[in-house]
């Protein structure tokens, strides 16, 4: 068996998020029927299984995800991508990078960090390009006010209000090692950056930031959600279309 690493990009919009399910169509799914037509029949008709840096959820984009799958072929770099990407195209997804790698690589287990985009546009019309890549607010919004309330969520805390109720992660103390909001033309991006994420902190923490655009919330106000460690004085959850996991971080690797 050969292990690879790959770098993905997909429109999680098709999607029920990255992770396999029953009954709805997935992005881990899609890979792993591309990688076993690549790969060919296996004994019992055993599938290769993927491991990936984080799962997203439905509607979540990546342009950077990162997973690992074992091969029984011994195939070079840029045939295990352009073979990936043949099977893979009726799918929006498209296997950018292909680096063959050892056996103890773990896709999860090895990241060191984990960068996301959040993108927001502020404008009235409804979008005719971007719809379910972005998350337009009819109002106006004060990117600066925003990123000066980030800078209350920087560091380690206790991010239990940003935390959805069915988060898995055993603890609710996360440290964010980036958190910036800057205008980027008719855009506003939120960048994130830690070791790990919970369940929907990120989508969780741009709705706060939102309302402070909006002028409906303070950095003060940022600072006193946070400290209340209470679910319910977080803001509306930002909606999935905007999220974007960029890239995910192996050192030296």
């Amino acid at each position: 068996m050969t292990r690879y690493k790959l770098t993905i990009e997909y429109d999680g919009g098709p999607y029920f998020g990255w992770q396999r399910q029953k009954a709805h169509a997935s992005v881990q799914q899609a890979i792993e029927e591309a990688c076993f037509a690549l790969d060919g029949a296996k004994p019992d008709n055993v599938r290769p299984r993927l491991f990936a840096a984080g799962r997203t959820d439905a509607g979540v984009h990546a342009l950077g995800q990162v997973a690992h799958v074992d091969l029984v072929k011994n195939l070079r770099d840029d045939k295990v991508r352009d073979g990936l990407n043949f099977h893979l195209a009726a799918h929006p997804i498209t296997v950018l990078d292909a680096q063959m790698v050892g056996d103890e690589f773990h896709a999860r287990f090895d990241a060191v960090s984990r960068t996301y985009l959040y993108r927001l546009i502020d404008r009235r019309p409804k979008l005719a390009l971007d719809k379910g890549r972005i998350w337009r607010l009819p109002v106006k919004l004060d990117a600066d006010l925003m990123h000066h309330a980030a800078g209350n969520l920087l560091g380690e805390h206790d991010f239990t209000t940003f935390r959805d109720k069915l988060c898995q992660a055993k603890s609710p103390v996360k440290k964010l090692d980036q958190l910036t909001v800057t205008r980027v033309g008719t855009e506003i991006h939120i960048h994130a950056k830690a070791r790990s994420f919970l369940h929907r902190q990120i989508r969780s923490i741009t709705g706060t930031l939102a309302e402070v655009g909006m002028g409906k919330l303070t950095a003060q106000n940022v600072a006193d959600i946070l400290a209340a460690r209470d679910r319910t004085a977080c803001s509306p959850v930002a909606p999935p279309d905007g999220l974007y996991l960029v890239a995910v971080g192996y050192g030296d690797l």
